[in-house]
């Protein structure tokens, strides 16, 4: 049996891509409804950034813009919140990740390669 390590690679691998896996104490935005084995798992990766992975996953149809909807987790967390996800960690920024029972669809996104704006909304200034 391999290692989640070594499971991660061999999955990147497998979608010709640049393993990058992320270290144990970075961070992932999840979504509390992972835990609930909600479907589809949805999961997207932009570039790490200080403490964080750049991973941010929820489970179900829509993701919210609710300011609490990701909390965030340890990367050595996630195989206690969703082992579905684990071997797909090592996918480099730029990936997006959709799973259900018997189903998979994993591709390439450019756009997650691009800044991400912040928002100024509700700040007076």
């Amino acid at each position: 049996m391999m290692e989640p390590y070594e499971t991660q690679i061999a999955t990147a691998k497998r979608f010709r891509a640049d393993p990058l896996v992320p270290q144990p104490d970075l961070r992932v935005g999840i979504a509390r409804n992972v835990r609930s084995g909600l479907q589809p798992l949805n999961a997207l990766r932009h570039q790490p950034d200080g403490d964080t992975s750049g991973w941010f996953v929820w489970a179900g149809d829509e993701l919210s813009d609710a300011p609490d909807f990701f909390v965030s987790l340890h990367v050595s967390h996630v195989g206690e919140w969703c082992p579905t996800l684990q071997p797909y960690l090592a996918l480099p920024p730029g990936w997006r990740i959709l799973l259900a029972p018997g189903y998979e669809d994993v591709w390439f996104d450019e756009h997650l390669l691009r800044p991400r704006r912040t928002t100024t909304a509700g700040r007076k200034g």
